[in-house]
C-alpha cells in the first residue's frame, strides 16, 4: 500500500494548521480511510490533541499518530506510507529541511490561510517552497468570518499571487474550538453541524484532488 499524504503547511503563525490537519484527518477516518497524524511541528500541538483523545476514548481508535523530526523525518515517512492509506501532516510554521521534506513527499500541499490580502500575502514562502518541489498546492481559505467581504478581498491577493483557492473553506466557528479541547473532529463531535457540513466539503475536494475511491462517510 502507497499512502495518499497531505502536507499542511503555512509559514505565518495562528493560520489554523493544527486544526485544519485534525478535521481533514477525523473526516477521512470516519470516510473509511486508514489515517495516520505525523506531527512535525516542534510545538506538538497535534500530540497533545491526540493525547486528549486517547484519554477520553473507551474504545480503540483507527486513528494513529507519530511524532517525528530531525534526520529520520524521510526514512520514518517512507515507512508509514507502507502501512496506511492516508497521511496527514502537521508542519513546523517556519521553513526548514523538515518542512521542505515533507512538501517534497506530498500528494498535495495545503496551505491554511485567513480570509485577508496580509496572510494570503504571508503565504508566498510557502506557496514558493511547493512550487520549487514541484508539487500541488491548494489554499484553503480558514477562520472565514460569518459576513463581510474578507473572501472578496482575499480572492484579490490569491490572484496577485497566482495562488488557487480549495472551493472549501472553513468558518470561525466555536464547533471546531469545542471539539479540539476534546479530542475531536467536528465531524465526530456535532456531526449534524455546519462545520461538520464545511469539514464533508474539504474532505471530498481533497479526496477528488488526491485520487482516492470516494468512501462513503459512516
Amino acid at each position: 500500500m502507497t499512502a495518499s499524504i497531505v502536507t499542511v503547511a503555512q509559514s505565518k503563525g495562528g493560520a489554523g494548521k493544527t486544526t485544519v490537519a485534525v478535521q481533514l484527518a477525523t473526516a477521512m477516518l470516519a470516510a473509511g480511510h486508514e489515517v495516520c497524524l505525523v506531527d512535525v511541528d516542534p510545538q506538538g500541538s497535534l500530540s497533545r490533541w491526540f493525547e486528549e483523545r486517547q484519554r477520553r476514548r473507551d474504545e480503540q481508535d483507527r486513528l494513529s499518530l507519530v511524532k517525528i523530526g530531525g534526520w529520520r523525518l524521510g526514512v520514518e515517512l517512507r515507512r508509514i506510507v507502507r502501512d496506511v492509506g492516508v497521511v496527514v501532516i502537521d508542519t513546523p510554521p517556519h521553513a526548514n529541511s523538515e518542512l521542505k521534506t515533507t512538501i517534497r513527499e506530498a500528494s498535495l500541499v495545503l496551505v491554511p490561510c485567513q480570509p485577508s490580502p496580509l496572510d494570503v500575502w504571508a503565504s508566498r514562502p510557502t506557496l514558493e517552497a511547493a512550487a520549487q518541489e514541484g508539487r500541488p498546492i491548494r489554499l484553503l481559505m480558514n477562520r472565514v468570518p460569518p459576513r463581510g467581504r474578507a473572501i472578496e478581498e482575499a480572492q484579490g491577493a490569491l490572484a496577485q499571487l497566482g495562488a488557487l483557492p480549495l472551493e472549501a473553506s472553513l468558518g470561525n466557528r466555536q464547533a471546531y474550538v469545542a471539539a479540539m479541547a476534546r479530542g475531536l473532529g467536528v465531524i465526530e463531535h456535532e456531526p449534524r453541524g455546519t462545520a461538520a457540513q464545511e469539514v464533508l466539503a474539504l474532505q471530498a475536494e481533497v479526496t477528488h484532488m488526491i485520487g482516492l475511491p470516494a468512501a462513503r462517510v459512516e
